[in-house]
């Protein structure tokens, strides 16, 4: 019974465990008054769900990109990746994730190889689903070169509700692709830029599913 309980109910992302225990102490202290009770045990089970870490199996062919994250594709075009990246304004193309709420918000690796950059710029917490998100919002960005010497952009972006980017890779890590590597609480958006030549193989509307759903082909 326990391995069933395991192999069917995700584990909990570690930036989670102090918002679920607080809602636990809730609970714990307001043992003796019904609604408290309730009120906290119903704020752990919801951020025990919104911290969920499923386990995803991540496609092995070369050249593939997936999805860094849970949500719907709501972008498909080119722009100029991140400044504060360095890689000038010359358009990539760009594929964007929008995470509401009920979406796992963990960050995954689009693909395998070096981080050879990560910088996080201040900005504001707009709407994570305008068009505007990806220049005003407070972002990080993570710059990674494959075996090959492709380099593939994820930029984690703020929303509305959420108020903290976690982002856990370093310069010279090494990320192996669908490897976590961080978490946004609470709405957010995704944006990949990828090389030029790549081939998006998403369309707008598209439900994505975060270290398996392919996004793209690099030339």
């Amino acid at each position: 019974m326990l391995e069933l309980v395991r192999s069917t109910v995700p584990p909990v992302h570690y930036a989670g465990v102090p918002f679920i225990a607080g809602g636990l102490a809730v609970a714990a202290l307001g043992r003796h008054h019904r609604w408290l009770r309730r009120t906290g045990l119903l704020a752990a089970t919801a951020c025990a769900a919104f911290f969920r870490h499923p386990a995803r199996v991540p496609p092995t062919r070369p050249g593939a990109v997936v999805a860094p994250a849970d949500g719907v594709v709501c972008v498909i075009d080119s722009a100029a990746p991140p400044a504060e990246l360095g890689m000038g304004d010359t358009p990539l193309p760009r594929i964007s994730i929008f995470l509401s709420i009920f979406d796992a918000h963990v960050q995954r690796a689009p693909v395998s190889g070096e981080v050879i950059a990560v910088e996080h710029r201040p900005g504001r917490f707009g709407s994570a689903d305008l068009a505007a998100a990806s220049t005003d919002n407070e972002r990080t960005s993570m710059r990674i070169r494959t075996p090959d010497g492709a380099e593939v952009v994820a930029v984690q972006i703020a929303g509305l509700v959420a108020r903290r980017i976690v982002n856990d890779a370093h310069v010279g890590d090494k990320l192996s692709i669908g490897d976590t590597y961080g978490l946004i609480r609470f709405g957010s958006r995704l944006d990949t830029y990828l090389p030029p030549g790549s081939e998006p193989v998403v369309r707008l509307g598209q439900r994505a599913v975060g270290g398996e759903t392919v996004l793209a082909e690099l030339p």
